[in-house]
């Protein structure tokens, strides 16, 4: 599963799940990229390993080639461009490693190690990321050598497959190694979006709430597991892969949302259905989205009209995509 003739530009350290991940999306991109173990391993254990990474790698690009993202012909190509690194093999990889990310197992004491070792052979200019799910950035930018050139990098999973990773950044990273990795992650096809320091980052944050409150109204009886996995697919589902959810606000007006925020408060949970200050704010000044002009957005000077027009293509092309627009059926009315 190698290309010895090219240098790998990139490595994944931690041969888990993620960073098997974050190999085939940079392969199937066209690069090589090297997979690194830094546990020192028996000879058989370090094989076991290799042949399992090997083999799930396979599967993914196999399974993506039967539902025709690609030519199956390019399997091996592509699996071929991934290098699986042991612990005597990494001081080599990781010099040339220009951008790095971690995926070892979520505790301290592992981010430690791995940094430790991260700081003593990686090139001074390397940018170094974590894909921890759970770690605020600010407690790891401590471990890291040139914390000016460390932040967090969230993929979603599975990471070959979904599109956006949250870059979460702490008060001392350099800008200019943030715009570099932005500039990777698209030629990748990936769309990095930025926050600060937050637990949970945006997606899980916002998944969460939703998921909680999934299971809560199965468990209250308002509705079967069935019934309400149709609603989010078809419903919330749809409406917010064609808007965002501060977009949604703003389209639909944060009145609606303060009214509806304060009847939920009243009728199922005071707490958690509270709406944040800053929609009690917005609801001071009449800065309610669309309709008033200004809201999460500004709306001034913008064609109105053909934005709406946009936002109704989007939401019919989502209806076409899951096979739920009909054309206009002949009249029911007797003749």
């Amino acid at each position: 599963m190698t290309e010895p003739d090219v240098v790998a530009r990139y490595a994944a350290v931690g041969a888990g799940r993620m960073g098997r991940g974050i190999a085939i999306a940079f392969a199937y991109a066209g690069h090589r990229i090297a997979l690194v173990d830094l546990r020192p391993r028996t000879a058989a254990a370090w094989q076991a390993l290799h042949d399992e990474a090997c083999a799930e790698i396979a599967a993914s690009l196999e399974g993506l080639a039967r539902l025709g993202a690609f030519d199956p012909a390019q399997v091996d190509a592509i699996a071929a461009r991934v290098e699986l690194v042991d612990a005597s093999g990494a001081p080599d990889a990781l010099a040339h490693a220009e951008l790095v990310f971690e995926g070892v197992p979520e505790t301290l004491e592992a981010k430690r190690d791995a940094f430790e070792q991260l700081g003593r052979l990686c090139r001074d200019d390397a940018i170094l990321t974590s894909t921890t799910s759970s770690i605020l950035v600010t407690e790891l930018a401590g471990l890291v050598r040139r914390p000016e050139r460390f932040f967090n990098m969230h993929w979603l999973n599975p990471a070959y497959l979904i599109p956006v990773v949250e870059l979460s950044t702490h008060p001392a990273t350099d800008p200019a190694a943030v715009a570099r990795t932005r500039t990777v992650m698209e030629s990748i096809g990936k769309l990095p979006v930025v926050c600060g320091v937050a637990p949970g980052y945006i997606v899980p944050r916002l998944q969460a709430l939703i998921m909680n409150e999934a299971a809560r109204m199965v468990e209250e009886g308002v509705a079967s597991a069935e019934e309400i996995d149709k609603a989010t697919r078809y419903g919330l589902g749809l409406r917010f892969a064609a808007l965002g959810v501060v977009e949604f606000i703003d389209f639909g007006g944060a009145d609606i949302l303060h009214h509806a925020s304060r009847e939920m408060s009243r009728s199922i949970d005071a707490a958690r259905y509270a709406a944040p200050a800053v929609i009690g704010r917005m609801m001071e000044e009449n800065r309610l989205g669309l309709k008033t002009g200004a809201g999460f957005y500004d709306y001034a000077g913008r064609d109105v009209a053909a934005y709406r027009r946009d936002v109704l293509q989007r939401t019919l092309g989502m209806l076409k995509h899951a096979g739920l627009w009909r054309p206009p059926a002949e009249s029911t009315e007797a003749k």
